[in-house]
C-alpha cells in the first residue's frame, strides 16, 4: 500500500471517528462543555425502563410495519384510495408515538428542569410542541 492511500484511509477513519463524536466530546470543545455551556442533544438523554423501551419499540416496529405495507403497495401498482388510507393509519400511529414521547419529556426532563429553576425549558417544549403539530 502506498502512502497516498495510508493517508487516505486515515483521513476516511478520522471523518468517521468525529461524526460519531459529539461537539461536547471533541478535544476543542470539551473543556468548553463542561464549563457551563449548554450540551447539545446528542448528549442529553432520558432515562426510560426496560417496559418503557418496549412499549416505544413495539410501537415502533408496527410503525414500520404499515410503512412496509405502503411500499409493497406502492411496487403492486394498488388502488390510490387504499394506500392512502394506509399512509394515514401510519401518520395517526407516528403522531401517537411522539405524544406519548412528549407527554414523558414534559412529566420527566421538563418537570426536573423547572424544579432546578430553568424556566427557558418551556420556550424549547412549546417549540416541540409546535413540530408534533
Amino acid at each position: 500500500m502506498n502512502t497516498n492511500t495510508n493517508t487516505d484511509m486515515n483521513n476516511q477513519e478520522d471523518e468517521r471517528n468525529n461524526e460519531s463524536m459529539c461537539c461536547c466530546q471533541s478535544a476543542e470543545s470539551g473543556a468548553q462543555a463542561g464549563g457551563g455551556m449548554e450540551m447539545c442533544g446528542r448528549c442529553k438523554n432520558t432515562p426510560r425502563s426496560a417496559a418503557q423501551q418496549k412499549q416505544l419499540q413495539n410501537r415502533i416496529n408496527r410503525i414500520i410495519g404499515q410503512l412496509n405495507g405502503i411500499k409493497s403497495m406502492i411496487d403492486s401498482n394498488r388502488y390510490c384510495g387504499d394506500i392512502l388510507i394506509q399512509i394515514g393509519a401510519a401518520q395517526s400511529a407516528l403522531q401517537s408515538l411522539g405524544y406519548i414521547v412528549f407527554q414523558d419529556h414534559m412529566q420527566t426532563c421538563v418537570a426536573e428542569e423547572v424544579r432546578k429553576g430553568n424556566e427557558d425549558i418551556l420556550a424549547e417544549a412549546v417549540e416541540l410542541m409546535k413540530k408534533l403539530k
